[in-house]
Parts: C-alpha cells; structure tokens; sequence
C-alpha cells in the first residue's frame, strides 16, 4: 500500500476510535533533544529519576520501536469542563482526571485497534502505540507533524482547539505521507500563563521548573513539599490547570466527547476531610481505575492537609489533629502539622 493511502486510511481509522486530531512526521532525532538534556542538567526534572535515567533513550524513535520509519502522533480531548466553586472542605483537581477511567487505560485500548487495523493494511510491517510513558519527546514530534506548537507554558497548543487533550503515538516501520510542520510558536506577546501561575514555575517562557509547578508537587513528587510552596498551591489537591485556563487558545470551550472523560463530582471537587476517612481498601475501590491513583493515598493526603490549610477553616482542626497524631506516615504528618499552624495563627 503506498504512503498517501495508508496514511489516509490509518487517520481516518483513528478519528473513529475517537482521536480528534492527527498528524504524521518522519522518525528523526526530535529538535528539541538538547533543550531537553538542558533541561535535566538544570535539575528541572526534581525528583523525576526516570526521565534522567532514559535520557539516552530520547534521542531517536528507534529506541522505542526498532526500525521505526514514522510517526503518527494522535490528539484526544479531555475538555477543560466547568469548574465548581471554590467551597471549604473541597479541594481542585485538573480537569484531565475529571472522568471514571485513567486515561492511559481508555487510549492504549483504542492504540491496540489501530494497531490491529495498520496489520491488516500492512501485514509485513511493525507497529506500536504510547502514551506518555515511553521515552519519546512527544510534544516535539507533535510539532513536527503539524498539531500545534509549544506553547511559553511549555504546553502544545493547537490554533483551532487549544490544549485540553492528550497525546499518544503510533511508531511503525512503514513509510507514511507527512504532514507540514509548525514552524512557529502563536504566543505572540502574551504572558498570560507565565504571569498566573502562583509559584512562579516558569523561570522564562517555554521553560517549566517543575520543582515548582503545581501539578509535578501534588502529583509525582513522593516527599514533603516545602512549606514556601505550600500557600501558592491554593485549593489545588490533585494537578492544576492554571495556566490552561488563562491561555487565550482555550476561549472555545470543551472539545471532549467521551463519555468516560466527563466530569463526576466527587473528581470534581474533592470532599477532603472524607479523604482522611478512607482505608486503604476504600481508596484502593475508589481511585484504582482514575488517574488519581497515581499519587497514592500518601500523597493524596498530603495534599489534602495543605489544601485545608489554605483554607484556614477551624472546623477542620480536629480532622487535622487526629490525622497527624494516627498516621505513620511523616510526609502526611508534616502537612497535617503545618496546616494546623495555618489554622491556628488566624
């Protein structure tokens, strides 16, 4: 099958399974490759070991899937859906974990289909599906294949559709038609992403610290957060959308039209004191399948005490108190502690 067909037929399959964007590129090194080791040189990546322990890994797809000739680099919307107020008790989670499944588990299902359909188109060649956990710069290859640009919050942006989706990426050894890249960044003049974040986690545009960023403490970071950080994490208890939500590229609304992506409650909003009231079990039952199981009930925890010390609501003393003299775990102690002198100095 030639390259035009195939690449038609393989975009098309995947607006079926639900994948509303889609581009395709030549596997390379990705051009972003030395600002990414510049970036880990800098101690950027914190306590992310495994970004630095691949770092050899990124420098070409063939590290990924050998022999890889293309890439086929996919978008599916989440939405940025409609924030419930800001309550007492609640705490905020990006809107990427609103839905009742984890991402990953939804993408990698619709992955192995299109896997299926590019054997049956071209049975002599060699495929794969990712999804962000492979040591593959995304993000640049989606560049490469016309999706958008990387945004000054270091985030892709797509000009018609803004950057509320994920991305993933069918590697196959077979030639595919290719689209034009962006060859230019549509920031413009705006600052308004660097200019929100609260912990200042952009040292300059297109650069994220993520020792600062919100979403890397509340989400991969498995320590104490330090208390000057603390404060600016505001009411967030799982992510932070931040910068997403003042881009100008997300004035469309949410472009989500997955079921399993659409917002409950209970994600929504976190009712936090019930948090310290769960088992180990009872998380395990309520978290296992959503992205929310990647902090783990500690770091959940955790986030929750220094949200309620934000809050500085005094009814919530109690939940604290008990929370830091019960747990065995000094990272949750630490929080409980410190939420509890928030509190109190009021």
């Amino acid at each position: 099958m030639q390259a035009p067909e195939l690449t038609r037929r393989l975009k098309s399959k995947a607006e079926q399974l639900g994948f509303q964007l889609s581009g395709a590129c030549a596997a390379v090194q990705p051009t972003g490759l030395h600002q990414f080791f510049d970036w880990l040189n800098e101690g950027y990546a914190g306590t992310m070991q495994y970004l630095s322990d691949r770092r050899d890994a990124y420098s070409h797809p063939n590290h990924v899937l050998e022999n890889t000739r293309s890439l086929l680099v996919l978008g599916m919307h989440y939405g940025q859906g409609i924030p419930q107020e800001q309550q007492v008790g609640k705490g905020r989670v990006s809107s990427y974990a609103w839905g009742t499944t984890d991402y990953h588990d939804l993408i990698h299902k619709r992955l192995k289909l299109l896997k299926k359909f590019h054997q049956e188109l071209v049975p002599d060649q060699q495929c794969r599906g990712v999804v962000d956990t492979a040591p593959l710069l995304e993000k640049n290859f989606a560049q490469r294949a016309g999706i958008g640009w990387l945004g000054k919050n270091t985030l892709l942006i797509n000009r018609a559709q803004g950057s509320y989706f994920f991305l993933a990426v069918l590697l196959t050894t077979a030639e595919l038609s290719y689209d034009q890249p962006i060859e230019r960044e549509h920031c413009g003049g705006c600052t308004a992403c660097l200019d929100a974040c609260p912990t200042a986690a952009f040292p300059k545009p297109f650069v994220l610290d993520a020792r600062k960023c919100i979403s890397y403490l509340t989400i991969e970071h498995r320590d104490a957060i330090q208390d000057d950080l603390k404060p600016a994490m505001q009411d967030w208890a799982f992510g932070c959308d931040i910068c997403q939500e003042v881009c100008p590229w997300n004035h469309r609304g949410s472009l989500a039209n997955e079921p399993e992506f659409e917002a409950i409650a209970d994600h929504n909003r976190l009712n936090l004191t019930n948090l310290f009231s769960l088992s180990d079990e009872q998380f395990r039952q309520m978290f296992r399948k959503t992205p929310l199981w990647r902090t783990k009930r500690e770091g959940l925890l955790r986030n929750a005490a220094i949200v309620l010390g934000n809050q500085r609501a005094k009814e919530y003393l109690p939940v604290l108190r008990k929370a830091a003299s019960q747990t065995l775990s000094a990272i949750v102690r630490d929080a409980c502690i410190w939420a509890i002198e928030q509190i109190e100095s009021e």
